[in-house]
């Protein structure tokens, strides 16, 4: 096999996983929920011991079921379950609003959840900037919502449908302030208090809730706090169907800083130490995410369900809390939604910027996006960036690339030679097999001597592709004329024409092959391309039409010199 086909056979390969990724993610059948066993409340399940990160012992370890996760959770007096609302399996209650600079959010009265939220600097679709981007949501098909709350160990506790009470129904940031606080409170005839606070800040999609206790007088107070994520199996609003990227839930721990637990493992998966220090719990898509983020110096367990086969929930359980009669405690979590900037989710909190998923070459494809920034920065334009970036890898590869394409060229010069050996021998292989080594070896041309620099730049590429896949910042990018949304395929189809048009000019620069089969193959692959990358993001093809014409100029430039070299 010739380098060329060896380049085409890898980059096909390639193709077909990601388009089959595409369809086995949206056709995979979802799997059925077992049916939970329940544990009575305070019931005795110890917790493993030999962890050097699990816990102080605390009272029973914490399960699915001690989380109110729906709005049909049975309360603290063991009452039979309310029936589920009207949205979502979640009732509702009266929508208190907040509006920062950067969001537009709804909290819900029943529950204190966070329903709805809007980010305000990135619209839905470049064509519509004051339509924008939803990420929390609370309707039956696109549920994602943040939950949190309190659950009594043989105590009162409010019920995942406690109504909360609010001061104001619209909260918003005022000019000259930093802060935006938005307390919710619930009381109980025992005299416990639960106050809910979300602390919104200027600038930011990392809000804190801080979640409050106060004991009755007369009584000690038992209980935990959980923090959790609902949603449902939608792909993100614009996404190609041709395009796979990750979707689902990841832990962050002292055992594993980014453990992927995808839909359909969520009814079985268990953490395997009891409690963790740190860490955090979040749901991603492709370009955005919802991130439980716990005091780092706090034990939590880690939990997920799965809620009539269609909600799937992510979260984290503090170790059991004590308050004596009358006393009060506050816990502060924090909780990002937001895009999946690396710069900024860095500093929220650690590993947290492993949400964009470079995957096993995370190693290779940093220090591209690195690269990428720094060229954005100096000519503000995110397709010129690619385009420079794609100059620096073939700078880098240059040498590697000329040793590929002399092979090239040498195989292209001795083709005659070869078809007369092909011709005299045609009818004994081995005879053929041998006269060809032997041409090789009197001509000082290794057939797979360009084999070795591809391969060693594949895992580039592959990087490359990825920073191009997973980057928020290409999202609804301008880059020229026509193209005003580099995550999104070229509405007029004028970038993959062009890399069509480039593959087929690099097979022309390349050894004919001499099986007519082949041939037709080889002839039809960039069409079959053509099709493929149609629906690709442009950022993408752009990256490949500019590489296919670097790597024209560079290939027709060699030939050129070695035939001159051979005629001379």
């Amino acid at each position: 096999m010739d380098n060329q086909r060896l380049l085409l056979f890898v980059a096909l390969t390639l193709v077909l996983y990601m388009i089959w990724q595409a369809w086995d993610v949206k056709h995979r059948p979802v799997a059925p929920a077992p049916v939970a066993t329940t544990t009575a409340p305070g019931a005795s399940n110890a917790a493993p011991t030999g962890s050097a990160s699990t816990a102080p012992s605390s009272g029973a370890t914490p399960t699915v079921q001690d989380v109110p996760a729906t709005a049909a959770s049975p309360t603290h007096s063991g009452a039979a379950p309310s029936a589920p609302g009207e949205s979502g399996g979640l009732k509702t209650g009266q929508r208190i609003r907040v509006i920062t600079d950067v969001i537009d959010a709804e909290i819900d009265t029943t529950g204190g959840d966070l329903r709805r939220l809007d980010l305000l600097k990135f619209p839905i679709d470049v064509k519509k900037p004051d339509e924008h981007f939803r990420l929390f949501n609370d309707t039956t098909a696109n549920l994602f919502i943040a939950q949190a709350g309190v659950v009594g160990t043989d105590s009162p506790a409010p019920a995942a449908d406690a109504i909360y009470s609010a001061d104001q129904t619209e909260y918003r940031l005022a000019e000259g302030t930093d802060e935006l606080r938005v307390p919710l409170r619930w009381t109980d005839a025992s005299g416990l208090v639960v106050t809910k606070t979300y602390v919104f800040h200027r600038n930011s999609y990392l809000a804190n809730v801080e979640m409050s206790v106060t004991a009755p007088a007369g009584m000690e107070w038992k209980g935990r706090l959980y923090r959790q994520l609902q949603r449902t199996k939608v792909a993100e609003a614009g996404q190609s169907s041709f395009v796979y990227t990750y979707m689902g839930g990841v832990v962050s721990s002292e055992r594993n800083k980014y453990e992927k637990v995808k839909f359909d493992n969520m009814a079985e998966w268990k953490p395997q130490d009891s409690f963790y220090k740190g860490g955090w719990a979040a749901m991603l898509q492709h370009y955005f995410l919802g991130a439980w983020i716990p005091p780092q110096d706090q034990f939590n367990h880690f939990y997920t369900n799965v809620l009539d086969q269609t909600r799937y929930v992510i979260g984290i359980m503090t170790e059991e809390l004590k308050l004596q009669p009358g006393t009060s405690q506050t816990i502060s979590t924090g909780l990002y939604v937001g895009p999946k900037q690396q710069d900024h989710l860095k500093e929220v909190a650690p590993n947290l910027e492993l949400t964009v998923d470079y995957g096993a070459l995370t190693i290779i494809a940093e220090p591209l996006f690195w690269l990428l920034q720094f060229f954005h920065k100096m000519v503000g334009n995110w397709g010129f960036a690619i385009i420079l970036v794609t100059l620096v890898i073939k700078a880098v590869f240059f040498k590697l690339s000329e040793t590929s394409y002399k092979s090239m060229a040498h195989m292209r010069r001795m083709q005659p030679k070869m078809q007369a050996l092909r011709e005299r021998y045609a009818d004994d292989r081995q005879r053929m097999s041998q006269a060809l080594m032997e041409l090789y070896k009197k001509e000082k041309v290794n057939p797979l001597g360009g084999c070795l620099p591809i391969l060693v730049q594949i895992p580039v590429f592959i990087s490359l592709y990825w920073v191009l896949l997973e980057s928020v910042e290409l999202r609804q990018a301008d880059f020229l004329f026509w193209i005003h949304d580099l995550s999104a395929k070229d509405p007029f189809y004028v970038l993959p024409v062009l890399m069509s048009a480039t593959m087929f000019i690099q097979q022309k620069l390349n050894p004919p092959v001499p099986d007519p089969i082949q041939q037709k193959v080889m002839m039809a692959l960039p069409f079959i391309f053509l099709l493929f990358f149609a629906f690709f993001p442009s950022g993408l093809v752009l990256y490949w039409v500019v590489n296919n014409v670097l790597s024209i100029a560079q290939q027709w430039y060699i030939t050129r010199k070695i035939e001159r070299a051979a005629t001379g």
